[in-house]
Formats: structure tokens, C-alpha cells, sequence
């Protein structure tokens, strides 16, 4: 009687696989819409020229990648370029998440992975996207549950079934995740995923392009400068760039404007890395103070240290939990930092705390922030990057595989003398930086009052103000040829 109600024909379509099938009647999406990325795209482009032109590879004993790994930071459009293959190749797509192979009934993500691949090669040539990966994927053996967990008979199901392909069957895997490192090893090696791409996060030029992308369906102003909007966001993902636009568009909805003006893209680059302003909290008079001698300890830092990059803005206005910020932007964006670098960053990073000292005799709990950023640093230093002279070049940080997750020091794999000497070296860095902070700020005492005193005048100092008060009183401003 059961099996005549809903219920039970749902329980019957519990193996069935709920990968969506993107048709013709969508928006198809191509490498024209995913800026950046350029050396990515071109390694996908011989997957869709196989699925276009399969014959001309088996003449010659060619065999296409069954699978290609997509990996990268959370933003960097690995589903976008999915779905761009898809587009170019005009072929099935297939799109589903790895969580939802996973049930609460033993055997239903094997059963939903068969019937997934079974639809593909129906519809071959085809595409199947598995986002998130890692949901399913991850290294067998290093967690609870065995070899009778779902989850890795769900995997075991997803290697046979990508091990029985026929060369001919014009499928292609596509899977995306950003813990590469955690995927088990028969998932990534060759004749499963033969082919991984990592996406990083894009430069200043492929900012500008992800820019005008995303530009061009909103009525962006002419006064509008999207270089200047590409420089002043380093380390911004696309998502991120997508997200600011949109900011800016709400915003220019909401005061009933009719065109997106560089100082609404402007301030939303700030609510997209800050959060909120929030106008409204009321600071009393002394708590000002205290955040205007805060935030002119961070930026006259940054202006003296050779290394450290120079300042943007500066506000005592709080947005998201900040109680005001500083923004600093590099002159020339790296991928590689010296230890000089973190040198100088924790130098500056103690700024606010090191100048609270100076000018009250005491310190609040504002800087416990700081705190925390600059102690992970000289931890990372010390126990990653090899950056003490004491332990030498061995890294003692973990590598993300615990059993508990997480990437920390492990402190069974230390002795105890090992683990006194590595407090000693994070306590060493922290009072270099605040000692060298503290020299700093005293000899130059006129010039942090100086700026102190213009943030409680005018709430804001824009880079032009502040490099105009740091000239009066004979402090060189960083540029590029400097």
C-alpha cells in the first residue's frame, strides 16, 4: 500500500542521480566571458576541440584527458570556465555537486554515480561537471568510518566508473575544488584526472578585463576610471570583482541614481574589504583619540619601512568590526616575499598597538587583532617558511591531512625542546617588531601627533592629503622608481 503513495515512489528514486542537465534554451557561456585565466583556457581548449572533432585524435592514437581537475582559490571561476567548455563544445553538461552523492542510506551515492555516468552516455558527447569535489573525494583511510563509509564507497564507485571508459565514448570529466591537496591519489592520478589546472587569483590587467566584463550590462559612468579601480583592489578574486560592481549598483539604486560613479565603485571596494559603515556608532571623544593614534601608528609605519607598501587611505570612521582601517596597496603586485618583507609587516602590524603606548601610557583592547595577525605571521615564519635562523630551513607546520583537519603544528611530531624553541622565536619577532615599532614612532612623535590630529579633524585622509602632511615634515613618499 506504501509503495502507492508519493512517498514511495520517492523512495524508489533515491539512487537516481540529481545532476541538472543544462540545455539549449540557457544563456550558453564561452571563453568570451571569463576574463583572465588565459593560460587555463588554453589548456582546456584541446578538450573542447575533442568534443568537436573527436575523429581527427583517434587517427592518430591520440587519448583526451578522461578527467580535468580544476583547482584554485574560492572565486577564481572554476565552475564559470565548466560551463564555458560546455559552451564552446555545444554538448550535454551535466552539473551537480559532490555532496549530492552522499545519503544518509549506505549505497545510494554508488548507486546515483552509476546512474549519473549511465545518462552521460546516453547523451554522449557530453560533459560532467562535479563541483566540490572533495565533498566525496577525499584520501581513504585517514578519517572515521573505514572501508564501509558512504562516503568512500561513493568514491570507489566514481574510480571504476572512470576507469571503464571506452576510448571512443566522448565523455569528459570536469571537477573543481579548492583542497587539491586533500583528494585521494587514485582520484588524481593519470587515467583518472590526467590533467589538473590551477586558477590563482587574477593580476591587475586581468582585473581590469573581469571589470569590464561585469560592466557591461550596468550604466557605468563616464567619469569612471576601471584601471583605477583594478589597482586599488589586489588580492580580489573574481567573485570578488562581481560582488563589488553589485555593491556599487544597489548603492546607485538606493540614492535613486541613475549611472555607477567612481566614488560609489570606490567606496564599495572599501564596504567589500572592511564592511559596512557604520555612520551611526557614536565613539566618545577619547575613544577617537584612541583610534586616530590607532590608525596614524599603522600608516607612519608603512611610510617609514622600506618594505612595507604604502598607504591609500586612512579613516577613524568604523566599518564591519573595525573601529577604523588603513588601506595599503602595493606599488608592484609579487608572488614572492622576503623574510624582510614580514620583517617590516610585523613592524607595522604592532603599529597601532605600539603608538597607543606612547601616547596614553596604556593600551585597549583595539589592537587584539592585530595581535592575532601579527602572531600567526611570526608563527608562520618560524614553523613554515623557514624565516628563523635559530631552527634553520625544516618546516614544522602541518600540511592540511590531519586527521582533524587543519594545517597547525603538530605537537606529536615535536620534542619538547623543539616546541620551547619555537615559542622563544615567535616571542623573539614579536619584540623585535615592537621595539623597532617603538623606535620608530618616538623619533618621529611630531608626525604621528600630526596625523592624529588631521584624522579627528576630517574623519578621512585621502593618499593625496596624507602624502602632502608626510612632505611637510620631510618624510620621502614611496613611489615606484623609489
Amino acid at each position: 500500500r506504501q509503495m502507492n503513495n508519493a512517498g514511495g515512489m520517492k523512495a524508489l528514486s533515491f539512487g537516481q542521480s540529481k545532476a541538472k542537465l543544462n540545455n539549449e534554451t540557457n544563456k550558453q557561456i564561452t571563453f568570451a566571458d571569463v576574463a583572465g585565466n588565459i593560460e587555463a583556457k588554453n589548456e582546456l581548449v584541446d578538450i573542447v576541440d575533442f568534443l568537436k572533432h573527436p575523429k581527427k585524435y583517434f587517427d592518430v592514437g591520440a587519448r583526451i584527458p578522461k578527467g580535468v581537475l580544476l583547482t584554485g582559490h574560492p572565486g577564481t571561476g572554476k565552475t564559470l570556465l565548466a560551463r564555458a567548455v560546455a559552451g564552446e563544445a555545444g554538448v550535454p553538461f551535466f552539473h551537480l555537486s559532490g555532496s549530492e552523492f552522499v545519503e544518509m542510506f549506505v549505497g545510494v551515492g554508488a548507486s546515483r554515480v552509476r546512474d549519473l555516468f549511465d545518462q552521460a552516455k546516453k547523451a554522449s558527447p557530453a560533459i560532467i561537471f562535479i563541483d566540490e569535489i572533495d565533498a566525496v573525494g577525499r584520501a581513504r583511510g585517514i578519517g572515521h568510518g573505514g572501508g564501509n563509509d558512504e562516503r568512500e564507497q561513493t568514491l570507489n564507485q566514481i574510480l571504476v566508473e572512470m576507469d571503464g571508459f571506452e576510448p571512443t565514448e566522448k565523455i569528459v570529466i570536469i571537477a573543481a575544488t579548492n583542497r587539491a591537496d586533500v583528494l585521494d591519489p587514485a582520484l588524481t592520478r593519470p587515467g583518472r584526472f590526467d590533467r589538473t589546472v590551477f586558477l590563482d587569483l587574477p593580476d591587475r590587467k586581468d582585473r581590469r578585463a573581469i571589470l569590464e566584463i561585469h560592466a557591461h550590462e550596468k550604466p557605468i559612468d563616464e567619469s569612471v576610471d576601471l584601471e583605477t579601480i583594478a589597482v586599488r583592489t589586489p588580492g580580489f578574486s573574481g567573485a570578488d570583482l562581481q560582488s563589488l560592481l553589485n555593491e556599487a549598483a544597489i548603492t546607485t539604486a538606493k540614492n535613486n541614481q541613475t549611472t555607477i560613479t567612481q566614488t560609489v565603485l570606490l567606496n564599495a571596494i572599501e564596504k567589500v574589504m572592511v564592511g559596512t559603515e557604520r555612520a551611526s556608532h557614536m565613539n566618545t571623544v577619547d575613544e577617537r583619540k584612541i583610534i586616530a593614534y590607532h590608525e596614524a601608528g599603522h600608516a607612519l609605519l608603512a611610510s617609514l619601512l622600506h618594505h612595507s607598501d604604502p598607504v591609500h587611505k586612512i579613516s577613524i570612521i568604523a566599518r564591519g568590526n573595525a573601529g577604523g582601517y588603513t588601506l595599503k596597496l602595493p606599488l608592484i603586485e609579487k608572488k614572492l616575499n622576503t623574510r624582510n618583507y614580514f620583517l617590516d609587516e610585523l613592524v607595522m602590524t604592532l603599529g597601532g598597538y605600539v603608538a597607543e603606548k606612547l601616547a596614553f601610557g596604556d593600551v585597549t583592547t583595539g589592537p587584539s587583532n592585530d595581535l592575532q595577525v601579527a602572531t600567526n605571521l611570526a608563527r608562520t615564519m618560524v614553523t613554515k617558511w623557514g624565516m628563523s635562523e635559530l631552527l634553520g630551513p625544516v618546516a614544522y607546520a602541518g600540511n592540511g591531512r590531519s586527521m582533524f583537519g587543519g594545517s597547525g603544528v603538530d605537537s606529536r611530531d615535536l620534542s619538547s625542546e623543539t616546541e620551547k624553541i619555537i615559542d622563544s622565536e615567535i616571542q623573539s619577532l614579536m619584540k623585535h617588531a615592537e621595539t623597532r615599532a617603538t623606535e620608530l614612532l618616538t623619533t618621529h612623535k611630531t608626525v604621528l601627533d600630526a596625523i592624529s590630529n588631521a584624522l579627528l579633524d576630517h574623519e578621512t585622509l585621502e593618499q593625496a592629503e596624507y602624502d602632502t602632511l608626510l612632505a611637510s615634515h620631510g618624510i620621502t613618499v614611496k613611489t615606484k622608481e623609489s
